[in-house]
């Protein structure tokens, strides 16, 4: 027994040894940014202004939270993430119900479907802005004449619209592969049971299949959320946060204050509160898809 218990020990000690220099390089990797960005917040710091410097306090968070700019920001954050969020579950739903079902062509279809979620964001908004979305030479603006209607300025007019439907053009092929997986565990069984009984394809769907996807889609909306909350290259590529802050989120608000304000101190401050957010959304999420996991 003394053997046993000294092997044990001897093997968990060498285990914890083999396990500390990689977590405590993470440990570093999280604390340090963290505690960094706690600090600054509270610092006078701003690069256009070195001669100004000293602890602040709260004047950075009350500055930024008494600035009409961050409630701006915040509100199309919401809006993006929102819409966004409707728009995948909604259509990677039904797209994932119509990619189950046999018709020739299927794998191809598939491929097409799931391969915009591999093109990095820059590129994606690179190619919506120039060749979609432009106002003279856009794919959008030649449907739209063909129809003898003007052209729409996407960017200038509607540049929130713009930046979902890009978003949205880049996170369907994710809610489309998790929700096509998760059909595909469907009891094939289960749902010939049920045709046999008179019931229908909306009435299998609704009572079904939408039941069945339902931990899915709990973990789809999770991902994207935490994603969703720091979109940043569509917005920088295509709209610059503008007209305005039409199309300004918190996380372009945050590059705004540090990199062309050149305020250290609040672009902080607006990183603490875009934590405290994130970690509030996180938690709130982790808790509905622990229960839905549990039902």
């Amino acid at each position: 027994m003394r053997t046993r218990a000294s092997g044990r020990t001897v093997g968990g000690l060498r285990t914890l040894s083999l396990q500390a220099p990689a977590v405590s390089l993470l440990l570093m990797w999280m604390l340090v940014p963290l505690v960094m960005t706690l600090w600054f917040s509270f610092q006078r710091y701003n690069l256009m202004m070195p001669s100004v410097s000293g602890f602040a306090g709260v004047d950075n968070y009350y500055y930024l939270l008494t600035d009409p700019s961050l409630w701006t920001a915040m509100g199309n954050t919401l809006l993006l993430v929102g819409w966004v969020l409707v728009a995948t579950v909604v259509g990677g739903t039904l797209l994932a119900v119509l990619l189950q079902q046999e018709f020739f062509g299927r794998g191809v279809a598939r491929l097409f479907v799931i391969a915009p979620f591999f093109i990095m964001p820059t590129v994606s908004a690179l190619v919506w802005k120039n060749m979609m979305m432009h106002p003279v030479n856009g794919i959008l603006a030649w449907v739209a004449g063909l129809f003898g209607l003007p052209a729409i300025d996407w960017f200038a007019s509607l540049p929130l619209t713009s930046i979902v439907i890009i978003v949205t053009w880049q996170w369907l092929p994710f809610a489309v592969l998790i929700l096509l997986t998760a059909i595909q565990s469907l009891d094939d069984d289960q749902v010939e049971a049920a045709r046999m009984d008179g019931a229908g394809p909306v009435a299998i769907f609704f009572y079904i299949t939408l039941p069945h996807l339902k931990r899915a889609i709990s973990v789809v909306v999770m991902i994207e959320m935490i994603f969703l909350l720091t979109i940043f290259a569509e917005i920088f590529v295509t709209t610059s946060g503008g007209p305005g802050l039409a199309s300004t989120n918190l996380a372009y608000l945050i590059y705004i204050r540090a990199l062309l304000d050149f305020d250290v101190g609040g672009a902080s401050a607006g990183g603490v509160i875009a934590i405290i957010l994130a970690n509030i959304v996180a938690f709130f999420l982790v808790r509905t898809v622990a229960k839905n996991l549990e039902n």
